[in-house]
């Protein structure tokens, strides 16, 4: 009879960033998976105070942080400015893009009142800022924010209630140019992230009818999202230009980076600190 980890048991090794392999374990009897939970939790919480000290001497932020940081530099030295936009985000702006109350996606949105929600995505507010830029600057135009978003969704090991959200466009490109540009973008945003196989496939999408989607090929995450323009959902912002954009997930890049298993360590926490849980 082979024997699995406990429910407690595995949970546990979750929280201490347990591997797939170590998992999937199997024994003979319950004195021997004892025993081998026992030196697994002793090992693992070793490990894991030893980061939170390294920590604390070293980097002193944590890696979603660093991440950040990386790709703001690296975004702003390739001539994209940077914008920073409210949480909170109306009800009108995201009927703009096509979400009203009988879209799908509005089921996952969190409402803070009737006329408001906490942003479920960026572009809508993007959209905002950057119609008002093709008529003040030069083309192109390149924007990029990186901030939370909050969406309802399904309960799971890959999804989370509140996640960091990247996203990137440029206005005013040769429409000849925008499938390479586009190509570009995604590769310059996962090599910052420390991902070098990953592959383009194009998706349906509820808001943008299809999209190109980035998918690391080490565990088939979905990383990132791309489209172009012009787009039926411009007309709403008056704009007629070609574009390029693409978003995001910064907990999935760090996740599809150092081979996690769940997102929840990833993100902000109250539970874990650059992705040690603090109940060691």
């Amino acid at each position: 009879m082979n024997l699995n980890w406990t429910d407690i048991q595995r949970n546990r090794l979750l929280e201490l960033n347990a591997d797939a392999e170590t998992l999937a374990r199997t024994f003979s009897d319950s004195d021997q998976r004892n025993r081998a939970f026992q030196r697994l939790e002793k090992e693992r919480v070793t490990a894991h105070r030893r980061h939170l000290d390294d920590l604390r001497s070293g980097a002193r932020r944590p890696r979603l942080c660093r991440l950040e940081t990386v790709l703001v530099e690296t975004l702003v030295s390739q001539g994209f400015v940077q914008v920073s936009t409210p949480v909170l985000m109306s009800r009108g702006l995201l009927a703009r893009m096509s979400i009203t109350a009988d879209h799908p996606l509005s089921e996952q949105v969190f409402w803070v009142d009737r006329d408001k929600c906490l942003r479920p995505m960026l572009a809508p507010h993007l959209y905002y800022v950057v119609k008002d830029l093709l008529r003040l600057w030069a083309k192109p135009v390149r924007i990029f924010e990186v901030g939370p978003c909050f969406r309802k969704e399904t309960e799971g090991a890959r999804h989370a209630a509140e996640f960091t959200m990247l996203n990137l466009c440029e206005f005013g490109l040769p429409e000849d140019q925008c499938r390479q540009r586009l190509e570009s973008l995604a590769a310059l945003i996962v090599e910052c992230a420390g991902i070098h196989r990953y592959r383009l496939e194009l998706e349906t999408s509820a808001v943008y009818g299809s999209t190109l989607d980035v998918i690391a090929d080490a565990d088939g995450l979905e990383l990132g999202s791309g489209a172009m323009g012009p787009h039926p959902l411009d007309r709403a912002w008056r704009i007629a230009d070609t574009w390029v954009g693409i978003g995001f997930g910064l907990e999935r890049l760090l996740m599809s980076a150092e081979g996690g298993i769940h997102l929840s360590r990833f993100g902000r926490s109250i539970s874990y600190l650059d992705g040690i849980r603090l109940n060691i």
